[in-house]
């Protein structure tokens, strides 16, 4: 038995599962290395924002305004970062929806199969059963890495915007004395 098999005996479905779980493993692994790309290259962002604040010279209440401009600036892009990842937990969310779903129509077409075919059909209720069972599985196999990478990724960004943030407050400390 191999996957093709499981994807016919599960039915629409499971090509439904398998292709958010395509698109959400690829979403996933670009944010990744988006992510790791962003934390090693944070000190480029850094260097931009001393050169912000070193080359205004300007009083205190003014440099206050830059570094919160720059704060926010940093929000920004922390939030551009987390563009995505919405997209991996939905996928999360309704993967075990959609399980449930095939487990509803397998049920139904055992009983649709019985009232037709009388009870000799044991064969005709199987495969009901078997598509009850096979997308439930699938569901939850799609959902979980998704929910566990949804979660690793955003733990990811928030420890990166905490570094970030320090390290501009660190800075402009430096810069008031």
């Amino acid at each position: 038995m191999n996957l093709f098999y499981y994807l016919h005996q599960g039915g629409s479905i499971m090509y439904i599962l398998l292709f958010i779980n395509i698109l959400g493993f690829c979403l996933i692994i670009y944010k990744f290395f988006e992510i790791l790309y962003f934390n090693k290259n944070h000190h480029l962002i850094i260097k931009d924002i001393k050169t912000t604040l070193d080359t205004s010279k300007l009083d205190s209440k003014k440099q206050l305004f830059i570094i919160t401009l720059l704060k926010d600036t940093l929000s920004y892009k922390m939030q551009k970062l987390s563009f995505g990842l919405n997209t991996i937990k939905i996928i999360a969310a309704i993967s075990p929806l959609l399980g449930l779903l095939g487990t509803a129509l397998g049920i139904f077409s055992c009983f649709l199969n019985l009232g037709e075919h009388g009870q000799n059909a044991e064969t005709i209720f199987a495969s009901g059963i078997s598509l009850a069972l096979l997308t439930t599985l699938a569901g939850l196999i799609v959902a979980l890495p998704h929910f566990i990478a949804y979660n690793y990724l955003l733990g990811m960004i928030d420890n990166l915007e905490s570094f970030l943030d320090s390290k501009l407050v660190l800075l402009a400390n430096k810069e008031k004395t």
